[in-house]
């Protein structure tokens, strides 16, 4: 079984433009936790490409040189895999080209469908459909059509995309910065998490519940890292939480990880990204299992089959920076 990773960063998709530091750094790690777990499954083969800028993640990786498009080494490593991992941010699109661009090529994919992926890409897309939904969430507005009674602390985001590093905090409705292409929310006090998923035709797994770990210096936000199972969840609200968005979002699939803020009043949804994030990588270490034990039976059936019930995640560092 070949199964080619593409993680965007790290497989070449900066290849003309300089490498952001943060972003080679959660690329590297997503991508070798899901290679060391993927080569633990028997009959397995990991493709891989890179940019020659970084070290060869494996001998027989395909380098993509200056001036050569990564696209097309992917599509051609895509076609000859029979199963597709493709990892990219929203931002730009760039996730829901790259997986258009993998389905073109009739190999199994471990992605979301284009339709959850351009949901979850836009926040006011996302908070829309959450609201028609009734699931909590942080309330998201254009920042041309902030509500008369939004006062106090409020923090903008890029409308697309997800990620913590363009969120900015401002101390009231005066000192927001003008221009369009951003939206603005309630500062919201509570505890930041975020819910590694396993999202199946037949249902909803939460494998974990993870603290983030996000600085606020100066208005200016930043993602450290995240504790993977550093949050339980003894009652199985969250699990329920869980279900009731990815049900909100028709298409979700495979592994997800749900951003929240905790409060009291129960948990918001914060954003969706429809794929692995950080805390992938210390989600096997949390579990003692292989998150990755469904992929034969994905190949073979074509989804993944029912997970068995986990054991309780034991807390573990994940650190970006």
């Amino acid at each position: 079984m070949r199964v080619f990773i593409c993680e965007f960063v790290t497989s070449g998709g900066l290849r003309d433009k300089p490498l952001p530091e943060a972003a080679v750094a959660e690329g590297r790690l997503v991508r070798d936790a899901i290679v060391t777990d993927l080569l633990e499954l028997p009959g397995t083969n990991v493709v891989l490409a890179y940019d020659d800028r970084l070290p060869p993640p494996n001998e027989d990786a395909v380098p993509v040189r200056k001036g050569v498009d990564p696209w097309i080494i992917w599509s051609s490593l895509a076609h000859d895999a029979d199963v597709v991992w493709p990892i990219a941010p929203e931002a730009g699109g760039v996730l829901g080209r790259l997986t258009r661009l993998m389905r073109e090529g009739g190999a199994r994919l471990i992605a979301s469908s284009p339709d959850a992926i351009a949901v979850t890409s836009n926040r006011l897309a996302l908070a829309q459909r959450l609201a028609a939904h009734c699931v909590p969430h942080v309330p998201t507005f254009p920042i041309d059509a902030v509500p008369a009674g939004l006062n106090g602390d409020l923090v903008t985001r890029p409308e697309a995309g997800n990620g913590w590093s363009a969120a900015r905090a401002w101390p009231n409705r005066a000192a927001l910065p003008r221009g369009g292409g951003l939206v603005v929310h309630p500062f919201v006090n509570g505890t930041l998490a975020s819910l590694s998923v396993l999202a199946r035709p037949d249902g909803v797994t939460l494998l974990s519940a993870n603290r983030l770990n996000v600085t606020h210096l100066v208005g200016v936000f930043g993602f450290e890292g995240v504790t993977v199972g550093g949050i339980a969840d003894e009652d199985g609200h969250l699990a329920e939480f869980a279900r009731r968005v990815v049900e909100a979002v028709p298409g979700l699939a495979g592994l997800v990880c749900i951003d929240v803020i905790l409060t009291p009043q129960g948990p918001l949804v914060a954003e969706i990204n429809p794929r692995v994030t950080a805390s992938y990588a210390g989600l096997h270490a949390a579990l003692g299992v292989n998150p990755l034990a469904f992929i034969p039976e994905l190949i073979r059936e074509g989804r993944p089959p029912t997970m068995p019930r986990l054991p309780r995640p034991s807390p573990v560092e994940v650190k970006i920076r």
